[in-house]
This record gives C-alpha cells, structure tokens and sequence, in this order.
C-alpha cells in the first residue's frame, strides 16, 4: 500500500514537472541542446515536445516493470500468487473503467456505447452480478427486448439478483401488454421485497385492473406498514376497493358476504358517494330501511349527488308523489342552496305537480348555472303553467346544448365515466375519478331520484317536454 502511493506520488510530481516543461518549451524561440555521453542533440520546440511525451511513456513503462520485477521479486521468495495478482489487477482495474463508462453512456442515454462497455467490463471482471444488470439496461436502452429478458433470467439464478430478475422482466411484459405474466411476476417480486415501493404500486395497479379486489387491498394494507400511505388516504383507498370487491352484492347468486363488504365499504368511508349507495341497497335487500336511509342522509350532508337521491327513492319505490316530497325533506334539509339539492326538490315538486313551489325551489339556476338538467326542469315547469310550445320548445333546445353538469371525470386523464370506478377505464390510474364538471366532451346526463328524465331528442325540431318517471303523476303533455 505504501509503496503504491510512493509511485502515485512520483507519477504525480513528474506529470507536473512535463507539463510545466511543455508549456516552457511552447514559448521558446530557439532550440533546446541535450548532451547525452558525450553526444549533442540540438530540438526545436516540436521536437522537445515529442520527446517529452516519449519520456513521460518511458517513466510509466518504468513503473510498470518496477511493479512486475517486484511482483516476481515476491514470487521467487515463496508468494505463489504474486505475479497472477498483479495481472488480477490490472484486469480488474479495466473492467471497473469499462463498468463506469458503461453507467455513464446509460446514464446519457447511449444504449449501444453502454452495451459494448458492459460486455467488455464482463470480459475483464467476470462478475455477472455487477456486469449482467448493466448489460440488461443497456439492451433494454438499445432496443432490444430478446437480449434484455435473456439477461435478466440469468439474474434469476442468484438470490442477491433474483428480485432485480423478477422486476426486469416483468417490466418487459408490461411493455409488451402481457398483462397476465406481469401479474404473476409482480407477485413473486412483492413476496421477496414486499416493501419495495415501485413493486406495490404496479402490483396494486395490475390487481385492480384484474379485479383481484382482495389482493389489492392486501397490497394496500403493505405500503401502510411500509409509511408509503398516511392512514386517512388508506382507509379511503381501502374502502374503494371494498365497495368494489363488493359490486356483485345485487347479483342473482349475492352473498351475505359480498352485501356486508358494501356496509364495510361505507364504515371505511362514509362520504364516499358509491360506497353509501351499495351499502344502502345492501340494507334494502335486508329490509332495513332505517339504516339505508341513515347512509343515505349522511352521504348526502357530506356532498349531494342524484345516485343518493336514486338511492333514497328506491327505500319506498311504491309511494305517491306527496308521500314522496314529504320523506325526502330528510335530505332537502340539507344543503338547501347546493344546485343538486334545488334540481332535487324541484323534481320532486314537478311530480306532485306543484308548479310554482318547483319554480321557487329551482330558482334562477337554470340562468346562473345552465345545464341540461336545470334547463329541462325549466322547461317542464314552463309546459306545467301552460307556457307556450316555442318557448318550451327554445328550452329544451338550449338544454341539449348546454353542458352536462358534474360528472365522473378522472383527475389525470380527464376522460368522462358514465358511473364510478376504482380504476381509470382510459388511463388505468387508481382512485382519480372525482364528481366534478367537465371542460368539453360529453357523458351521460345525471338524474335523480330515480324521478330521472328521460333521453330527450337532439334535433332540435322536435323537443319533447322531459316527463319524470317513478312517480304516479306525470306532467300535463298538452
């Protein structure tokens, strides 16, 4: 070690010493005179630079016999592994250049340059578990999946390398839209690390796009213990795939089950809007319809949404309009200045044919908040006070062409969802789909009640009066 550093040292000083000379010799003007046993030799500045650099090769050269001479030096005296050491060195010295070099050229991007350094740091070092994963990522950079997926399974072999294995293919079958294998093989990587962040996530992601609502929520439960979640998140991500493993509870062939995982879904997160839904049906089917209501109500506190009201009237599907009207001031209590709330009560008014309580209950919203909702209610109390035709005619055609209102929209890719899901349709993200208004595009038309509005026409020479179903008194259609 010592001496190592003495000759590190001595590199060091005579580098200086040349490049001191070198620039001396660039600002002569005549030539330098060598005399060298009793010979002379007269340099212009080119040449003394030439010899300068022969001379710096001359002291390297040096250095390296001095190493090998000591090198055999240890041999001769009993060290049987001298010599070869020093070439181990030597070679291990290269292959770390050509591994470096290899990181670097991946590092900028440069698939091709890194898969020749990575090969030639193999060549030198001959340690697959530091070569073989440059190898792999330099293939995947070049574009060469065969060569990547080979690599990686010969990572498979050693038990330090076999999650980098696992994890490396798997993002090749993702890549290729094997969905299926990625699965799998994401299973396998979470069972060795189940701690690894990017292994959850893509697990939790491909879970939920197969429906394995159970093994996502196992998944879920691991980046909790792991810190990757604050609780509050969890338990509403956790309630959303709970509401989902329990959308087969109105099935035919339900079980008791599949309706307590809905109850469970609502207890993890009592504003989420789909989740009261399912676990009020859940409590109709049972026959409770004080609880039912009880979901409802609260759910409809924390944000109104006509799929509550759909809910709500489903607890009495057989009841008159006014016994209607009567139980839903439950809810219309609340919030009475929310726009879903006046469209509610006025649908409910319209039913019962009370025509001017339905215009005070919806107010100056069709002008302040156009949509097609508020402006076909609009028109249907116009048609109910025996308006003119073209001035509910003129209604029903802005309706078509207002916007829609508050929709299902996913935060990241923006795309409409006729109802809700866990997991984006489009994009595939997870818990993004909020009750919002779009900008643009088109989806269907939200009612509630189940007092919905039927379809109306698009062409706008021919309007229909929208007509409110579920209720026993239709609207006048003269």
């Amino acid at each position: 070690m010592l001496w190592s550093l003495v000759k590190i040292l001595i590199f060091v000083g005579l580098v200086t010493a040349a490049t001191y000379g070198a620039v001396m010799l660039g600002e002569m003007s005549g030539h330098a005179q060598i005399t060298l046993a009793g010979l002379e030799f007269r340099l212009g500045p080119v040449e003394s630079l030439l010899a300068l650099v022969v001379f710096i090769g001359l002291v390297w050269l040096l250095f390296k016999f001095i190493g090998l001479a000591a090198a055999f030096f240890r041999f001769l005296n009993g060290d049987e592994t001298a010599i070869s050491r020093y070439f181990t060195r030597n070679r291990e010295r290269r292959g770390y250049e050509a591994l470096a070099d290899g990181m670097m050229a991946l590092a900028s991007g440069e698939g091709h340059l890194a898969l020749a350094k990575a090969a030639k740091a193999e060549r030198y070092l001959q340690r697959p578990e530091l070569t073989t994963l440059l190898t792999a990522q330099a293939a995947e950079m070049a574009g060469d999946r065969n060569k990547a997926e080979e690599t990686y399974k010969k990572l498979l072999v050693d038990d330090r390398t076999r999650f980098v294995g696992i994890r490396g293919i798997m993002k090749q079958k993702l890549i290729e839209g094997d969905s299926d294998t990625a699965l799998k093989l994401a299973e396998k990587a979470f069972a060795i690390r189940p701690k690894h962040e990017e292994t959850q996530d893509i697990l939790l992601r491909l879970q939920s796009e197969k429906g394995d609502w159970a093994g996502a929520r196992n998944t879920l439960g691991a980046k909790l213990k792991a810190g990757y979640l604050p609780r509050d998140v969890h338990r509403r991500r956790d309630a959303m795939l709970a509401l989902s493993e329990a959308k087969g509870v109105f099935d035919e062939n339900s079980s008791i089950e599949s309706r307590e995982a809905a109850i469970e879904a609502n207890r993890l997160s009592p504003d989420l809007i789909p989740a009261a839904v399912l676990a009020a049906r859940a409590y109709i089917a049972d026959g409770n319809k004080k609880y039912a209501s009880r979901v409802l109500t609260k759910a409809w506190g924390a944000q109104p949404h006509p799929d509550l009201a759909a809910a709500f009237a489903a607890i009495e599907p057989d009841e008159t309009a006014k016994a209607r009207l009567d139980r839903f001031k439950a809810i219309t209590k609340l919030k009475p200045e929310d726009p879903e709330t006046r469209m509610l009560l006025a649908e409910l008014l319209l039913a019962a044919e009370d025509f001017p309580e339905a215009r005070r209950a919806l107010g100056d919203l069709a002008k302040s908040h156009p949509t097609t909702r508020s402006l076909s209610l609009l028109a249907a109390i116009e048609k109910g006070t025996g308006a003119e035709e073209d001035e509910v005619r003129a209604l029903l055609t802005k309706a078509v062409n207002a916007p829609r209102g508050p929709q299902w929209i996913c935060d990241k890719c923006n795309n409409i969802h006729a109802e809700w899901a866990p997991v984006c349709g489009n994009c595939g993200a997870f818990d993004t789909l909020t009750w919002r208004e779009a900008v643009g595009g088109e989806a269907t038309a939200h009612n509630a009640t189940g007092l919905r509005i039927p379809a109306m026409s698009k062409e706008p020479n021919e309007p229909r009066v929208p007509r409110i179903i579920d209720a026993d008194v239709n609207l006048p259609t003269d």
